[in-house]
Order: structure tokens, then sequence, then C-alpha cells
């Protein structure tokens, strides 16, 4: 019976370490698998995009739109000061000069309203 089971015992300690790294390799192995999957999905994207570079139409359009880019010819407008306004969440409306009354105003008279301006806190917009 004591041979029996120190060659038991004897077994286990050879196998355990051998159980143990193989559980750990097909770990391993799941992890590159994920990798890989991901690595392939980035190659999809990276290669639609370059698909997309390859039309001229595309790169047109991005040189349009990213530098503002225009043929011979076209004339490009940029409105600088337009008169839509954000919606502010929470109903705070943000403290600004009148824009009439900043053209008359000398440049130190400005800087020293937008210091004014920036130490006020902004009220509620009032509920219509």
């Amino acid at each position: 019976m004591v041979i029996l089971a120190s060659i038991f015992v004897m077994l286990a300690i050879t196998l355990i370490p051998v159980v143990r790294s193989t559980l750990n390799q097909h770990g391993q192995i799941n992890d590159l698998r994920d990798r890989l999957a991901q690595q392939r999905k980035t190659v999809v994207a990276l290669q639609q995009e370059q698909r997309q570079w390859s039309d001229p139409a595309y790169v047109e359009q991005q040189a349009r739109e990213r530098l503002k880019l225009v043929r011979v010819g076209e004339t490009s407008y940029t409105v600088i000061h337009g008169q839509a306004r954000p919606d502010l969440a929470g109903g705070l409306r943000i403290a600004a000069p009148e824009q009439a009354s900043a053209a008359n105003i000398p440049w130190y008279g400005q800087l020293w309203q937008s210091i004014v301006i920036a130490d006020t806190a902004a009220t509620p917009a009032p509920h219509e």
C-alpha cells in the first residue's frame, strides 16, 4: 500500500507542472487568437480607408473640408461671426459684452471688460 501511495505521489509531483504549463500555454494561445482577430479587424479598416483615399472624389471632398481648398474660379466664403448660438445645457447663458459697444471701446477697455465678464458668475436663463 505504501509503495502504491508513493507511486501516486511521484506521478502527481511529475504531472502537476506539466498540466500547469499546458493550461498556461492554452491561455496564451487564446490571448494570441484574440489579438490576431483584433489585428485582422484593424487591417480590414485600414484597407477600407486606403480604398477611400484612392478615390479622387473622396480626396477632393477631404481637401475641401479639411484644408478649405477650392478649384480655380470658385469663390470660398467663411462665416466668422455667425448669428447661430449653441444651446447650453442647464439653461445657463454665457456672459458677453454687447457687440455694438465693443467696437467703440479701445483695446485696453475691451481687455478690462473681458476681465470683469470672466469674474462674474453666469446667471441661469429665464424659462420661457
